[in-house]
């Protein structure tokens, strides 16, 4: 399936300042970086950017939700200091500004080839307003010429760093927007079969048009989490709903039974493509992780492709520690990787160049 949006392969970014929506929206416990996934997922544009010979390279992305303030917990510089880890070679440069004078004078100071991290966009308003005022204040204040999109779990919004920004300058994909869209719609449209499509997670209303969207598509469903726990009912026979769980002392539904783990592992060995959003239990707490981890055990250790998507998915399977899985994908969009999957337009990538 052809990538129907232009990339940076597309572009001649040769001296210019590239300014990178990026999603850097990592956690944070005592001013230190506990998951590192979306920043290394990050890596592939930025390094290919500066072997293009860039002049510059200006990053900007959010981090939690401080609600339009300035909220030090939620600056971005540590992640900065993380970045020029994994970037050793290369100058990576922090300012706790957005736009204005500060920066206008960091972007000249910059060397050539050099890179600058923005401060939280959403320290201000603006940024979930989609505001057009700060896109433009961005774009003067950074002199940017080019705009990269490459996070994939915020291109379901509609705010000025994902949408009023890329109207404003020619604005193309990034190498991790590319693998995530052409991973997620190949899996809608040309999949190899058979198709086992796991479901999970709490909320049946941001399930069922999953669900429903897939029906026509899957060879097999499994249907495991809250949803399952709290009584969801199949309409079709392909699709297979937990019915056994276990329960904590107060007889609450907190994992699926290893009778139900048993039938999905045999769904798994059937599969050549699974796609799994929504985790089987409370993983939070080891013993009601049991069915997820046996899951990814499976998904991660045999010849099959695998999409790993849903927030709480790809951090349970990014936390399995010391044991040699592997992916075809695992989602950096939580909300972004459902509703793409769900068939929604996702607004921060349709405003891209076409090709």
């Amino acid at each position: 399936m052809d990538f129907r949006k232009k990339t940076v392969r597309d572009i001649d970014v040769a001296g210019k300042v590239v300014l990178v929506r990026v999603d850097y929206n990592v956690p944070i416990k005592d001013g230190k970086i506990t998951e590192d996934m979306r920043i290394r997922a990050s890596l592939p544009t930025l390094e290919y950017l500066l072997e293009q010979k860039v002049a510059k390279v200006i990053l900007i992305s959010h981090l939690g939700r401080p609600e339009g303030k300035r909220a030090e917990e939620y600056s971005l510089m540590p992640v900065a200091e993380c970045l020029a880890g994994l970037l050793p070679d290369k100058t990576v440069r922090f300012i706790n500004e957005t736009f204005g004078d500060g920066v206008r004078a960091a972007v000249k100071d910059l060397p050539e080839g050099g890179i600058l991290m923005l401060e939280n966009l959403r320290f201000s308003p603006d940024e979930e307003a989609n505001s057009e005022k700060f896109a433009d204040e961005i774009i003067a204040a950074t002199g940017a010429e080019i705009f990269v999109q490459d996070g994939f779990a915020v291109i379901h919004r509609a705010h000025a760093s994902t949408e009023a920004i890329a109207k404003k300058l020619p604005a193309v994909a990034g190498f991790l927007v590319e693998k995530e869209v052409s991973s997620l719609e190949g899996a809608m449209t040309n999949p190899e079969h058979p198709l086992l499509v796991i479901i999970g997670g709490a909320k049946v209303e941001d399930k069922q048009p999953l669900i429903d969207k897939f029906l026509p598509i899957a060879d097999m469903i499994a249907v495991g989490g809250k949803i399952a726990a709290d009584g969801y009912r199949a309409t079709d026979s392909k699709v297979y709903v937990a019915d056994s769980f276990v329960t904590d002392e107060k007889g609450a539904k907190l994992d699926i039974s290893i009778n139900c783990v048993t039938e999905i592992l045999a769904m798994i060995l059937k599969a050549k493509t699974v796609i799994w959003n929504g985790t089987l239990g409370m993983v939070e707490d080891e013993r009601y992780a049991k069915a997820s981890l046996a899951v990814a055990r499976a998904l991660g250790s045999r010849d099959v492709f695998s999409i790993i998507g849903g927030g709480d998915t790809t951090g349970f399977v990014e936390s399995i520690k010391d044991e040699n899985l592997h992916f075809g994908l695992v989602s950096t969009g939580g909300g972004a990787s459902l509703e793409l999957l769900s068939g929604k337009k996702l607004p921060g990538f349709e405003v891209l160049q076409d090709r």
